[in-house]
């Protein structure tokens, strides 16, 4: 089943891709929430002409994520923490603490578009996270989980 995505979809394609799915998933997931409408003859028509006249705005788009990326390679963050024996985390650190913590410096970027290696870090040291501006421009973050003062 063709479809074109009306959003992004984790691991299948971002908004306006013409993607191929199951009968199922299109049918019974894609569809009805939104995510996506039938691939027609007309409906490729109507995409065409769209990603046509978005071109110009999506290169300012980009540049403005490639901006946001340099801004980003020039940050230095430390993730504060509790630690326990040795140096194991209590607790863990994700995608979130990671928003946050881009948020005290002056970078706002959503949870859902930092992506840790392995998910979660359970100890000290220093660690990278690809953070995805654009579908074309994704940035890989170098942090450190540092001990919280206590």
């Amino acid at each position: 089943m063709e479809l074109i995505l009306k959003q992004d979809v984790e691991n299948l394609g971002f908004k306006d891709d013409i993607v191929t799915v199951k009968n199922g998933y299109g049918r019974n997931f894609l569809i009805p929430t939104g995510h996506a409408i039938l691939a027609t003859s007309s409906a490729k028509k109507v995409l065409a002409e769209n990603l046509k006249q978005r071109a110009y705005k999506e290169q300012k788009i980009v540049d403005d994520a490639n901006k946001v990326a340099e801004a980003l390679k020039a940050l230095e963050v430390k993730i504060a923490s509790k630690v326990g024996a040795g140096d194991k985390l209590f607790g863990s650190v994700n995608n979130i603490d990671i928003a946050e913590a881009l948020e005290k410096a002056g970078q706002s970027i959503d949870k859902k578009f930092i992506t840790v290696a392995g998910g979660n870090i359970k100890r000290l040291g220093k660690y990278t996270a690809a953070i995805r501006l654009h579908r074309t421009v994704s940035v890989d973050f170098p942090f450190e989980v540092v001990a919280a003062q206590a």
